[in-house]
């Protein structure tokens, strides 16, 4: 099911003018404060209408402003997850869920109200009310409220926006298992890139109500092109692996990826699980042939694709690992004392504690 959205349109000072087409699965908005993502939200939602243009899912037309057709936002059957949950407070957890799965009525897809509740962990929550709630909790049951009104898309503004550190890394593993099993398109907002590389299956780039690019997210985070929308302190690459045999116990996990095995700082994985890492390019260091003993153990094949413009003594590495893509910031006079170049075979090295969930 694709979105397919084209629209001008103009709230107070600001104006949004984009065009771009969503595949399924998850597409972040991606882009920093301001550049027009919740506005976009609010449009898909039918909660504004735009001055111009279309926006269609799944070859159903929303809103035409050029035959009048206006889709009201609540036979739109989309979800919508804000950044502060928006529970209702004189309710329980139960009696919150319960008013979400009024909405989906006799739609042909139903969710089991049991699976929603076990996807997101909200077994232990059903009898509280959401002032007893931590602000994680708070989301996942905002999200669980969303999917059992049955939506054929989910719309979430920035869901870990308001939580502090802890309590993002307690939402995200439940977001991604909302991704793999929800079945439905999501289009997640965010402007923080490793929540982006975790979640998204498609990068929406958005700058001052425009769309700078679109594409894939492996392919489109590890672009040396397109300056500071992705070459920013936190920029880096994704890497897909799976958990090695004999990995379930212990504080380490063994991955085992095309171009080498990765040793990471987490408990529990289920060996032969695919998972997905996000490593910045700070945390990459290269060498020369094999290195010796260090105390860096997680050690790649790579060989370099391309090398950015020297910008304030600094300088960006494309490299190639096993067919991925991975992102190396390095100095600009390590560059040339080191004489790095495309098509140089080279050792990649990241820390084990530069991964940690």
């Amino acid at each position: 099911m694709t979105l397919s959205v084209d629209v001008r349109h103009r709230r107070g000072g600001f104006t949004l003018e984009l065009a771009f087409d969503a595949p399924a699965g998850v597409t972040a908005l991606f882009g920093p404060s301001g550049s027009g993502k919740t506005t976009l939200l609010d449009l898909i939602a039918g909660l504004e209408k735009p001055d111009r243009g279309r926006i269609a899912v799944g070859g159903e037309v929303l809103v035409d402003t050029a035959t009048g057709t206006c889709v009201p936002s609540h036979l739109r059957c989309i979800g919508y997850v804000f950044q502060d949950a928006r529970l209702f407070p004189h309710m329980t957890v139960q009696q919150n869920l319960d008013y979400g799965a009024r909405f989906a009525g006799r739609r042909e897809r139903t969710p089991d109200r049991g699976q929603v509740v076990e996807l997101l962990g909200l077994d232990a929550l059903l009898g509280r009310r959401p002032a007893t709630l931590s602000g994680g909790e708070k989301q996942r049951v905002a999200i669980g409220r969303a999917l059992l009104a049955a939506p054929r898309l989910l719309l979430l503004d920035e869901p870990m926006a308001s939580l502090d550190v802890a309590r993002r890394a307690e939402i995200l593993p439940y977001l991604a298992r909302v991704r793999e099993h929800a079945g439905i398109p999501i289009i997640h907002v965010s402007h923080a890139l490793p929540e982006v590389a975790r979640l998204a299956d498609t990068v929406v780039l958005m700058e001052g109500g425009r769309v700078t690019a679109v594409g894939p997210v492996a392919e489109l985070l590890s672009r040396l092109d397109l300056g500071e929308a992705t070459q920013a302190a936190k920029a880096g690459a994704v890497l897909t692996a799976v958990v090695a045999p004999g990995s379930r116990a212990g504080d380490i996990t063994v991955l085992d990826h095309p171009a080498g095995q990765l040793r990471v700082p987490w408990r529990g994985q289920v060996p032969g699980t695919t998972v997905r890492l996000y490593v910045m390019a700070r945390d990459v260091a290269l060498a020369l042939g094999e290195p010796g003993v260090l105390s860096i153990r997680n050690r790649l094949a790579a060989t370099i694709v391309e090398i950015s413009p020297a910008h304030a003594g600094v300088q960006e590495i494309r490299l190639d690992v096993g067919g991925e893509a991975l992102l190396s910031r390095v100095a600009a006079e390590t560059v040339a004392d080191m004489g790095l170049r495309p098509g140089l075979a080279v050792t990649a090295l990241i820390k084990s504690v530069a991964l940690e969930r």
